[in-house]
């Protein structure tokens, strides 16, 4: 996770030290202490949280069963991640709503630039999926051309935006909640007006329209990009508006993220949700112990499922048997990277597995996801039976499919050496999936294969340096 990315650094640097140690003097612990207050100082979190942190993660590593321990450096990160975990909430907070109150209300608030007319959107666009009919109400009447963004993000997403007279902003939120109503919308998001600071007429504004609404959730809307400086913004929002939550945006910028670790324990006030990219399935439900894990370099295998159950269906289960029985084709490849694109792609999939963030960060932060586009070209360029019997391509072919997609014939071998490589792979599989078919879930020789294939890909410990593009 990028914003992340340099205090995740330091803290596995820490780790990686201790793990070199047999056992740990007190030394060890204070030096290791050490390196993290300034690891999470220079990510810009708020010192008053970095040194509650500190102190309580110092307080379980002096234990005996820490300085005792014959595996000591994993039970420190234990504690860390333990510690961080709490940190950042310990558990998800879910948004509730109102099961007896139609249209159920949510109001966003926050500062002029942190992203809030987009998380309205994709706040929209997440509930939609969720069978809920969003309407959005653009009530930020002072930003030049506000509602004008709203309704074009609106219209990308299929969400109606309620815009009023564009004047009165309590008007509009009133006017806002008898339109869902009449047009059966059973959630109403108001948009509200941001400012470059904190004034008096900003937050006269946005308790009018609490008074007037009465949201069953108030969200506010922090710019993950800004450091502990936030911490005061935050908490005079919690003192008049007093929010539920917190929506996350820019994860995916290149900040120190400082104030992320903050808002936490400051306000105590929960991350609900978390933004990284532009797109509008980007906004996604907040959980402190994976966040923690990224964090630490130890990924998100969870969420990597969760994002693989989103996009598969019944076919995907039968094109995976046919697979094992036929063989992989061309076909095959060209939907596993659509299917890869619709988890996110591959940039956020590699910063999922344990080691991954790291990895990006040494390839400069992004994969070339082009090669992808590239690829789909060569694949498209290929007849029907081509694409079901790649071994029928002989050199003649590929010329023509060098030419028909733009790309070189060193490309089309090379995208060809890639679908032998994959398709030798799916018979291991095979084979091993009658081998792991006996008793004790697997012979040795099954598991050793697996192992060995995931070294291949670049899993095995060594990510991002395998042979396929995808």
């Amino acid at each position: 996770m990028a914003v992340f990315s340099s205090l995740s650094d330091r803290l596995q640097d820490t780790f990686d030290r201790l793990r070199g140690k047999g056992r740990l003097t007190e030394d060890d612990i204070n030096a290791a202490m050490r390196e993290i207050r300034m690891a999470l100082l220079e990510a810009d979190v708020n010192y008053r949280v970095v040194k509650n942190f500190v102190s309580a993660c110092k307080e379980k590593c002096m234990t005996a069963d820490v300085l005792d321990s014959l595996t000591p450096a994993q039970n420190v990160v234990r504690i860390v991640l333990d510690q961080l975990t709490q940190l950042l909430g310990s558990t998800e907070s879910k948004l509730v709503l109102a099961q007896n109150r139609t249209p159920n209300v949510i109001m966003l608030v926050g500062l002029q630039g942190s992203g809030k007319t987009t998380a309205a959107a994709k706040l929209a666009y997440l509930l939609k999926g969720q069978g809920r009919s969003p309407l959005l109400a653009a009530c930020d009447v002072h930003r030049p051309a506000a509602a004008d963004q709203l309704a074009t993000l609106g219209s990308e997403i299929g969400v109606p935006v309620y815009r009023g007279d564009g004047v009165d902003a309590v008007k509009i939120a009133n006017e806002s909640i008898r339109y869902a109503v009449d047009h059966l919308n059973d959630v109403v998001i108001v948009d509200t007006a941001g400012r470059l600071q904190i004034d008096e007429e900003m937050m006269a504004e946005a308790v009018d329209i609490k008074n007037a609404v009465k949201p069953d959730q108030i969200l506010m809307v922090v710019d993950a990009m800004t450091g502990q400086d936030i911490v005061n913004v935050v908490r005079t929002f919690a003192e008049r508006v007093d929010f539920d939550g917190v929506i996350m945006s820019k994860l995916d910028g290149d900040a120190r993220g400082g104030g992320a670790l903050s808002v936490r324990e400051v306000t105590g006030k929960p991350i609900k949700f978390v933004s990284q990219g532009e797109k509008p399935d980007s906004l996604e439900v907040f959980h402190p112990d994976r966040m923690a894990k990224r964090i630490l370099g130890m990924g998100d295998v969870v969420g990597i499922i969760e994002q693989a159950q989103k996009v598969a269906d019944e076919q995907d289960v039968i094109n995976a048997e046919r697979m094992l029985r036929e063989g992989f084709t061309m076909d095959d490849m060209l939907d596993q990277m659509n299917q890869i694109r619709k988890m996110g792609g591959l940039s956020k999939l590699i910063g999922m597995i344990p080691g991954g963030d790291r990895a990006l960060a040494q390839m400069g932060g992004n994969l070339d996801e082009s090669q992808i586009t590239r690829i789909e070209a060569m694949i498209r360029s290929m007849t029907p039976e081509e694409r079901r019997q790649p071994k029928k391509i002989n050199g003649q072919r590929r010329k023509r499919i060098a030419a028909g997609s733009g790309r070189s014939i060193q490309e089309v071998n090379q995208l060809m050496k890639q679908w032998s490589e994959m398709n030798k792979m799916m018979g291991k599989m095979k084979a091993m999936a009658n081998d792991m078919g006996g008793k004790g879930g697997g012979s040795r020789k099954a598991r050793r294969q697996m192992q060995s294939m995931m070294r291949n890909m670049g899993m095995g410990g060594n990510p991002g340096r395998g042979n396929f593009p995808f």
